[in-house]
């Protein structure tokens, strides 16, 4: 059994009963308070929205092959959506490996993936991936386009317009994204697996409401 929990930005908590990853956990930089990492495995997309607390088990930032408890972790360099193709790869996607299921955490990339990048990414069954767009990451129909190149059976949207959250530059809704997508949508707090594998089925889009 695994969960997934949305905490704003690019983070998300994905545990199980015996450890935790947590995903690009600096929310001060959108106004919000760091999210604590005792004890957890810090995976980072971009090296600014680490918070480097010596309390995490691991702290993960890059490219490469990396094993902790249950997970299975692989890191992809990529592009980041604002870079220059001359700035080379300095961000880093994620295939997370949690018994049978394979989660895809893309950060704020370039939308363009390369095959070799898509072939390291892998098949996933959940993906999880930013849509606010306006210059600072994916917009709707950059993310929408990668979902179906993808192609995983969940999509969990991250990165798009909150009151409550302070952004460099102004997010698009989520509406956006999922009409632009046109798959059925589940709102949750949590996305919870009883299971360590995900279900076959038409791919839906689990909206996570913020804790």
């Amino acid at each position: 059994m695994f969960e997934i929990e949305y905490k704003g930005a690019n983070c998300v908590i994905i545990s199980t009963k015996k450890a935790k990853i947590i995903v690009d956990p600096k929310l001060s930089l959108v106004g919000l308070k760091d999210v604590p990492i005792k004890d957890a495995v810090e995976l980072i997309t971009e090296h600014r929205f680490a918070v480097n607390n010596p309390d995490s088990r691991l702290l993960i930032d890059g490219p490469g092959e990396y094993g902790f408890a249950e997970f299975d972790i692989f890191g992809v360099p990529a592009r980041r959506h604002l870079d220059a193709e001359s700035e080379g790869l300095i961000s880093t996607m994620y295939r997370v490996e949690v018994g049978d299921a394979r989660v895809g955490i893309l950060g704020n990339i370039y939308e363009k993936l390369s095959d070799e990048q898509l072939e390291e990414l892998g098949v996933l069954d959940i993906l999880i991936i930013p849509v606010g767009g306006n210059g600072y990451t994916l917009d709707a129909v950059g993310a929408a386009s990668l979902v179906r190149l993808i192609g995983p059976k969940i999509v969990i949207p991250v990165h798009y317009a909150d009151k409550q959250l302070k952004y460099e530059v102004p997010q698009s809704e989520l509406s956006l994204f999922i009409n632009d997508l046109g798959a059925p949508v589940e709102v949750m707090a949590k996305y919870k697996s009883k299971q360590t594998s995900v279900a076959q089925a038409p791919l839906v889009v689990v909206e996570l409401t913020r804790s």
